[in-house]
């Protein structure tokens, strides 16, 4: 690959301008500065961006255009490119007029919403209410629970359960973060590449998503967060990078992109993340595949 940077981003979908659930983490290559002399060589480790910053949605948008201009990197996003479609033939069965191609998808999300920072809560809570599950007032659960082609795969690797983005209630859902994402990627369109529904470009920078939780599992970490920096630190050994600096314990958000970046960084040259045997041409122009999983 000729990524020299990955980044990786926590979003967030909640209302308002600024969301305390971002975090930004960035591993770069070349050999680590805080190794002693005859000790093994480790990758630089990851750092966070703006530390302690409480971000806006479309501050990440500009950091990200900035950074891809600097060198070429491959960001990470933890939320989903695009609702399944393989499994019923539409993102909104029954909805007239709606696209059913991911990037025609994501002009048609962003000129629904009228949320500020490039939220997305309109499209869910008023403009398409009924595909969404937001309680036992919307009828039973299990009717809203449909997957991508790429969640199916995730799941049967038994790492866990991929949320679907109709299940629009709880801390777990990522239903609002991911409409919030399809605004942003909307604005990347012709500037910033996003595979798979643009094609791997032999240069530059290209945005994939991510589950930041699929690199702990990765870096042979036990449960859903790392929250010790003890457990940080052996998730970046996994991934042959040198320890993180920090004088507090960090939160998840933290350790969930410094992970990610490292982890990125560590797979990003193996040539089966980037043709995992279930991505059809058909799949990478409507759903998208989560970058990693194979």
């Amino acid at each position: 690959m000729h990524f020299t940077r990955f980044a990786a981003i926590d979003w967030s979908g909640a209302k308002g301008k600024r969301h305390k659930g971002i975090a930004i983490a960035l591993a770069e290559t070349g050999p680590s500065t805080a190794c002693k002399a005859g000790a093994q060589d480790r990758l630089p480790a990851p750092r966070l961006i703006r530390p302690g910053h409480v971000w806006a949605r479309s501050e990440v948008l500009d950091w990200l255009l900035a950074a891809a201009d600097e060198a070429p990197t491959l960001f990470g996003f933890d939320f989903s490119a695009a609702p399944p479609i393989a499994e019923r033939g539409h993102y909104l069965p029954g909805e007239t007029d709606v696209p059913t191609d991911a990037k025609s998808f994501w002009a048609y999300v962003d000129r629904l919403c009228d949320d500020e920072d490039l939220g997305a809560a309109s499209f869910l809570e008023r403009a398409h209410r009924r595909h969404f599950y937001f309680g036992a007032a919307d009828g039973t659960k299990r009717d809203f629970l449909h997957h991508r082609v790429c969640e199916h795969a995730f799941n049967a690797t038994g790492g866990g359960k991929a949320s679907t983005l109709y299940d629009a209630i709880g801390a777990a859902q990522v239903a609002k973060a991911s409409f919030a994402g399809m605004r942003l990627l909307h604005r990347l369109d012709g500037r910033v590449p996003v595979w798979p529904m643009d094609p791997l470009p032999a240069e530059g920078s290209v945005v994939v998503e991510i589950y930041t939780r699929a690199f702990i599992r990765l870096a042979g970490q036990s449960g859903r967060k790392v929250r010790s920096l003890e457990g940080l630190n052996g998730a970046l050994a996994a991934f042959g990078s040198a320890p993180a600096d920090f004088a507090r314990a960090p939160n998840d958000h933290e350790t969930d992109v410094l992970i990610a970046a490292a982890g990125l960084r560590a797979i990003a040259d193996d040539p089966r993340r980037w043709r995992p045997p279930g991505l059809t041409p058909a799949l990478a122009r409507t759903e998208g595949w989560t970058f990693g999983v194979v």
